[in-house]
């Protein structure tokens, strides 16, 4: 089972994908996935846990904080109460997830695969906002292919890390069908890109931190 020494990847990630400094914000944020990882995925390949730090990154605007959709949902179909529970099932979380079926298939699958972390998402949809809750939905969601499929496939990490691929391009898909889109202020770099380079730093930092323990945290 895989361990970060958190001084190492502190300091490698404030050079690349961060500006030179973190707030403790952004490091507690960090922390917990990494946490969550150690305790639940500590045997799995370190792309897959690059790339969901990667898209943390871009999805909370580097806060590394669960967070509330912008807007609440406002406009979309997922945006009003459910008439059953009254909650509202706009993006929460790391990875701004949405839809009740989404929440309560958080439910079964935390209690299936990350014993601890006790949640009842869909009848308090806040609990999305708990960095462990957060994480361990980001980490099922992304390895399972909950949120988007292509030829009649889900999308999911392994599609894109394996022993045969590493496409930290075409891994946007998981999450969104935005590869191509290029903010207003990325510099004319595209979504596809943006998170291709941050992956590439936070792999980085994960391999240089892997198998130097955790005794020291920023």
């Amino acid at each position: 089972m895989v361990s970060f020494n958190r001084d190492i990847f502190f300091d490698t990630i404030r050079e690349a994908p961060f500006p030179g400094k973190l707030n403790q914000q952004q490091v507690d944020g960090m922390n917990d996935i990494l946490t969550v990882w150690e305790k639940y995925r500590g045997e799995a390949d370190l792309r897959w846990l690059a790339y969901m730090l990667a898209t943390t990154a871009h999805e909370t605007s580097m806060e590394m904080q669960p967070i509330e959709e912008y807007g609440e949902g406002k406009g979309m179909k997922y945006g009003s109460p459910d008439p059953e529970t009254g909650q509202t099932y706009y993006g929460r979380g790391f990875v701004q997830t949405t839809w009740r079926e989404n929440y309560a298939r958080a439910d079964k699958e935390i209690a299936e695969q990350f014993p601890g972390i006790v949640t009842d998402c869909e009848h308090d949809a806040d609990q999305q906002l708990d960095p462990r809750v957060a994480a361990a939905t980001m980490f099922l969601g992304m390895e399972e292919g909950w949120f988007r499929s292509k030829d009649g496939k889900p999308e999911t990490l392994e599609r894109h890390f394996n022993e045969d691929d590493d496409d930290p391009y075409g891994a946007r898909n998981i999450i969104n069908g935005d590869t191509t889109k290029v903010p207003s202020w990325s510099g004319g770099v595209n979504i596809g890109n943006l998170i291709k380079g941050y992956h590439q730093s936070f792999l980085v930092a994960l391999e240089l931190a892997a198998g130097h323990g955790d005794e020291t945290v920023a």
